[in-house]
């Protein structure tokens, strides 16, 4: 199968093209273009050129457009799932729960397409003021550049491509280079619901390449980047004045606090540990758990994970399938060696079979190890012994990054500490980090980056704000 870029409406034949294998299997899969400069320029010419004709669009069309493309996905669903699990060994179950979390962001998305307001100020209020009329409008930024990564090839893209389009603005689409089907495939659905040629943009190929030169260009008016904290962190020293959302990584925490039912809550933290291989930015790494309910946790936990399946991406019965690539499994292992070797123990997993990482659970890990200081991206889940939760919240800070936390106690106080105490986007009280519904602000502070997303959000970061007085007088 041989894909093409999706430049000004069209299908175009690449110069050059790359083979895309299988995480799982190896397999080649696909030969997917490798955009050169000048081809991702003709990307940018084209959403540049479509920016009137987008932002002239009414609202309500922009609506009919993305219900339009909800209801092409809901049809090709199954189909949907396929290309997700097989270009980034999803486990299918999994891949299918992505597709629907799409659907639901895209009719977020069309929905907020006519919520898009602004306000009146009144202005008699200060002296100077009166006789005089005045309001907001949002008005859509221009062209955005898109760059997503592997692991939500299909939900994450409908994050930054709703919400742009929506708005009225225009884009330029860079996939993740394991990735790219996901997306083309969502290109297909757009042309067929009518979008404008130039509005959507799909160019696969070298982040060096393509992402320098959207960051660079001075036609994209917006970077809108989910990945890395090194990629991000450059993205943003050379944006300039450009408009940045940076989405990066994390090692999420969970604090259990004492008298908690951990009966309840087990299987749902071995889940937001090893969904998807552990390769999701509020992946569960971290467990703080009082030290009246660590044994029977640790006991719990561990026979949960020796539960799992692991297997097939494309089999029902898989829960665990093969990291993105045999890298990652080499260098999660030599973190996993570099952690024995400082006094760690393995209680569950810590081996690989083929490009698959058993879920993998360590006790006693120094806190400066890399498996607790840096993101994993993997199977992994550190528990750790505190005597309370003011300890743990102090563990959960002391961390370069802060995305999302969770804590699951029976006491409002502590409950309300937590939420005030931690350094972090988003605080899920009773519930594990790995908590997202679509339309919530989902973001991070520090390493974890800049700007949220959400559809609402999104929005009012891909649009501007423009004042309006009239003069009675």
């Amino acid at each position: 199968m041989k894909k093409k870029l999706f430049i000004n409406g069209e299908w175009v034949e690449a110069s050059k093209y790359v083979p895309l294998h299988s995480p799982y299997s190896g397999k080649v899969i696909a030969e997917i273009p490798a955009a050169t400069v000048e081809e991702v320029d003709k990307g940018i010419e084209a959403a540049n050129n479509a920016r009137k004709t987008m932002a002239a669009i009414p609202s309500y069309q922009r609506a009919q457009i993305l219900e339009k493309v909800v209801f092409l996905l809901e049809k090709r669903a199954d189909e949907a799932a396929e290309i997700i699990a097989t270009e980034a060994a999803k486990p299918i179950s999994a891949a299918r729960a992505e597709v629907a979390r799409t659907i639901q962001t895209y009719k977020f998305s069309a929905e907020e397409a006519k919520r898009i307001h602004g306000e009146t100020i009144p202005l008699d209020a200060a002296p100077g003021g009166e006789g005089r009329i005045a309001y907001t409008v949002r008005e859509p930024i221009g062209v955005i550049g898109a760059i997503t990564p592997f692991n939500f090839p299909m939900n994450l893209v409908a994050h930054k491509v709703g919400p742009a389009l929506a708005s009225g603005n225009t884009v330029i689409l860079k996939p993740a280079g394991q990735t790219p089907l996901s997306a083309f495939f969502i290109a297909e659905l757009f042309q067929e619901a009518g979008l404008p040629a130039g509005a959507l943009n799909v160019i696969s190929g070298s982040g060096s390449v393509i992402g320098e030169k959207l960051v660079k260009d001075d036609r994209v008016q917006k970077i809108s980047f989910t990945g890395s904290p090194a990629v991000g962190i450059g993205i943003r020293n050379k944006a300039g004045l450009k408009r940045v959302t940076l989405e990066l990584g994390s090692n999420a925490a969970v604090i259990i606090d004492q008298g908690i039912d951990i009966d309840k809550i087990i299987s749902r933290c071995v889940a937001g540990a090893f969904g998807f291989q552990g390769q999701v930015c509020i992946s569960l790494q971290r467990a703080y758990v009082h030290e009246d309910l660590y044994d029977a946790f640790v006991e719990k936990f561990v026979d949960a994970t020796k539960q799992l399946n692991l297997g097939d991406p494309l089999d029902p019965q898989t829960d665990v399938s093969a990291l993105i690539t045999p890298n990652d499994v080499q260098r999660t292992l030599d973190w996993l060696e570099e952690a024995k070797q400082q006094g760690a123990k393995v209680v569950a997993g810590g081996t690989s079979e083929g490009n698959m990482l058993v879920p993998t659970v360590l006790l006693e890990a120094d806190p400066r190890l890399k498996v607790s200081c840096q993101e994993v991206f993997a199977p992994f889940v550190l528990i750790n012994k505190v005597k309370s939760v003011d300890e743990a919240i102090e563990l959960v800070n002391d961390s370069r990054y802060g995305l999302q936390a969770g804590i699951y106690t029976d006491n409002v106080h502590t409950a309300l500490t937590a939420a005030q105490q931690l350094h972090v986007g988003g605080v899920m009280i009773n519930d594990i980090p790995t908590f997202r519904v679509d339309h919530m602000p989902y973001g991070g502070v520090k390493e974890s980056g800049v700007g949220r997303e959400g559809i609402k959000y999104a929005i009012e970061e891909m649009t501007e704000q423009k004042l309006v007085v009239f003069n009675r007088n």
